[in-house]
């Protein structure tokens, strides 16, 4: 560990730096018009009598001065290694974040398929009959097509001895099917009812992979045990094209998986023979025999996490840092390094410009003697510049007071941070926003403590954009933690910071609080969501005998099938009991497609954005509509036009809006006679918009209604909600779209929805 630089010693080398600056002002003060340099010669003029002795304390005080600068050229030296270890540090936490997270969703996107694929049928059934050859090749071939559409190795079933009784690879040579793998952990832990979790070489193929299994229960017994083998491949390739080694290690210290080749299946620790026995006895790498130490030397301090490592690579003596991670929920250790060579070169640099600055003192103290002559006209202009930068500090302290009695004055958090994105000020309002002090925010790096728990990938990646200038001026959305634990919603907004020469110095950043208008449009759209449910009930309800009626028509169908089917089987006809037998069938589906539209419709959510096409749902809706439109005896005419774009939209929510109109069409023609009611729905294309027109012959809407037409609760029925209308014209414009109402030259009303070809 590098040492700190103590302030006694930083103290004893300022001063002995500015020793020449104090003896001026000595002077200065007695009136005295000699020059502040001479000391070393003035000691020699003065103690000329004695001869020696001027020579001596002049090499007595170089001496000093080299011994200073040797001091303070090995502290800043350290000081900068450390620093810069620091930042190294930094960088090794965000890798290990983001491999952890990596290993993390692989293991998410596979862990409940054994779960789930157990719960097949077949797969129970395989368990009690499994000497059953067809049903064996059917769930051979199930646990095939399963594989490959999650993407893993292999998808196999054990029974209770462990025995595999089928699995996806079943056509290949390696297959697994008749290998006994009782004696696997994963085995061992999904017999006892838990999940299983191994990672080993696998015994029949050679090649290692991630074993999760669970257990596959017939009543309450566990009978038998599902697995699925995932390939890390391309985990260690990833980490093979990093430039600093990644590798994880078991819970014994084998290195199983990682960068460097030459480390694999080596430990960093020294076994126990324990340790030793359980990985042969469970086979965990195959047949190794003994597991060989990695060749490298360590140095572990106890008050730090990190470590370094001296090893060779590629024949070459490499020295890194080191930092370990631990992954409780796998029983892994996940290790990164990094080159050390920064750290020294940091070393360095920093001596180097310690020697340097002494070089600048000793320049500086030659040109302080040349400036001797100058020291008489000095004392003249002194006053002068004095009073200057007295009334210099003065307004510069008074525009100190106002910026920061400005900046405490604003409602919105204000904050600005260093390149390196240090807090270097907050202000009062961001305190409040987020709960902390601003002793304990300034001087913080990134992660900040108000930084969200389940958001930490986006702050990392906002942080990262306003750090390299890529924000944007309209800002980003920021969801924070407060200090007392509730969620506060924020607008970021940065600019860069500019300082008096120009140069960019960091970066100014305003936080706006907008949690009350985020729960704002969240009850806004609750309630949105409400209305439009209202508004599909309501409908539904105008809708409900004539949908009782159709659904009557196939219930009865089916019931005098049923007898037919009754009284051929009782006579042996054969034939005529599979005609009665498929129209019972087709009377079903028939009800069936009725209930499943009633429930798509009323649903309570809706599957969101997707692609559309319009005219599928002007079909589904008369589909839907088609027991009204026969009980009002009225006939529908479309005009679909066959070569429109898909579209962007909520299906549900759009064909709740079709559904309205044509109702409302229907309803408007009641008192027609039946050969005069005609709804005609039409869809095409209008420059950059698909639309869908809707159009009866009913006695069309009076002009003074017309301007309360889509007001929410207006309405022309006797029962009606006037919500229908409302609903429809929010829906279409949260498409960002529009809805347009016209009568008919000829009679009736025209509503015309236009939506946008792409969002």
């Amino acid at each position: 560990m590098a040492p700190m630089l103590r302030p006694s010693s930083c103290a004893s080398v300022a001063a002995f730096g500015t020793r020449i600056g104090l003896m001026d002002n000595d002077q200065k003060k007695q009136g005295k018009a000699q020059p502040m340099t001479t000391d070393l010669a003035a000691v020699e003029r003065t103690d000329s009598s004695e001869p020696g002795i001027g020579s001596l304390r002049s090499k007595l005080l170089w001496a000093l001065y080299v011994l200073a600068v040797v001091v303070l050229a090995w502290l800043a030296g350290e000081w900068n290694a450390r620093r810069e270890k620091g930042i190294q540090i930094d960088a090794i936490h965000r890798t290990i974040e983001v491999q952890a997270l990596g290993l993390r969703g692989t293991v998410a996107r596979y862990n409940q398929i054994p779960f789930v694929t157990a719960q097949h049928a077949d797969i129970k059934a395989l368990l009690q009959s499994p000497s059953d050859k067809a049903l064996t090749n059917r769930v051979n071939r199930f646990l095939q097509a399963t594989s490959r559409q999650v993407g893993s190795d292999a998808l196999y079933l054990m029974d209770s001895r462990g025995v595999t009784l089928a699995a996806s690879n079943w056509l290949e040579t390696e297959s697994f099917v008749g290998d006994n793998y009782s004696f696997r952990p994963y085995f061992l832990d999904a017999m006892a009812g838990h999940d299983g979790f191994f990672f080993a070489i696998g015994t029949s193929t050679g090649v290692p992979g991630l074993f999760m299994t669970a257990p596959v229960r017939l009543g309450d017994e566990v009978a038998g045990v599902l697995a699925i083998k995932v390939s890390l491949r391309d985990i260690e390739d990833a980490w093979r094209r990093s430039k600093d080694p990644v590798f994880l290690t078991d819970a014994h210290g084998i290195v199983f998986l990682g960068s460097i080749e030459a480390w694999k299946y080596k430990t960093t620790r020294a076994l126990q023979a324990d340790e030793l026995a359980w990985v042969h006895k469970h086979r965990q790498y195959g047949e190794r025999a003994s597991f060989a130490p990695i060749e490298w030397k360590q140095n572990r301090e106890a008050s730090e996490a990190s470590y370094e490592t001296r090893t060779l690579m590629d024949g070459k003596p490499q020295q890194l840092l080191s930092l370990d991670e631990n992954l409780p929920e796998f029983q892994w250790t996940l290790t990164v390094m990094t080159d050390l060579a920064p750290v020294n070169w940091a070393r360095w640099m920093g001596r180097a410009l310690a020697v340097l600055l002494a070089l600048v003192l000793i320049l500086a103290f030659k040109v302080a003697q040349q400036r001797e002559r100058r020291y008489i006209e000095m004392r003249r202009h002194r006053s002068e510049l004095e009073k200057r930068v007295l009334e210099r500090t003065a307004e510069l302290q008074e525009s100190h007071a106002f910026r920061k009695a400005m900046g405490d004055s604003l409602l919105v958090g204000m904050r600005a941070r260093d390149l390196a994105g240090r807090m270097i000020y907050v202000n009062p309002a961001l305190c409040d926003i987020t709960g902390y002090r601003a002793d304990e925010l300034v001087g913080h790096l990134p992660p900040y403590p108000y930084w969200h728990p389940d958001d930490l990938e986006k702050h990392w990646q906002d942080n990262d954009a306003v750090l390299s200038g890529k924000t944007t001026m309209n800002g980003f959305e920021s969801r924070i933690r407060h200090r007392d634990g509730h969620d506060v919603y924020t607008m970021v907004y940065s600019a860069p910071l500019i300082d008096s020469t120009g140069k960019h110095s960091g970066w100014m950043s305003s936080v706006v609080d907008i949690t009350e208008q985020k729960r704002a449009e969240e009850q806004q759209r609750v309630q949105a969501a409400k209305m439009q449910r209202t508004g599909r009930l309501a409908t539904l309800g105008e809708m409900a005998s004539t949908l009782a009626h159709e659904l009557s028509q196939p219930l009865m169908a089916l019931g005098s099938f049923a007898g037919a089917a009754r009284a051929y089987a009782d006579r042996g006809h054969r034939e005529l009991l599979n005609e009665t037998l498929s129209d019972i069938s087709e009377q079903a589906q028939r009800a069936a497609e009725i209930v499943g539209r009633i429930r798509g419709f009323v649903r309570q959510q809706t599957p969101g954005f997707q692609d559309c096409a319009v005219n599928d749902v002007v079909s589904n809706v008369l589909a839907l509509m088609r027991p009204e439109i026969r009980h009002q005896q009225a006939r529908v005419i479309t005009q679909l036009d066959a070569h429109l774009p898909a579209i962007q939209a909520d299906r549900v929510l759009l064909e709740q809006v079709v559904l309205n109109l044509v109702l409302n069409a229907l309803q408007a023609m009641q008192d027609k006679y039946p050969v005069d009611k005609q709804v005609r729905v039409q869809t095409g294309a209008q420059d950059d918009m698909v639309f869908i027109r809707v159009s009866d012959r009913g006695p069309g809407i009076a002009q003074p209604v017309v301007a309360q037409l889509f007001e929410p609760f207006f309405t022309t029925k006797p029962d009606g909600l006037g919500l229908g209308l409302n609903i429809c014209r929010t829906t279409i414009e949260s498409h960002r779209g529009r809805l347009e109402f016209e009568n008919a030259p000829q009679g009736g009303a025209i509503f015309t929805v236009y939506l946008p070809k792409s969002l």
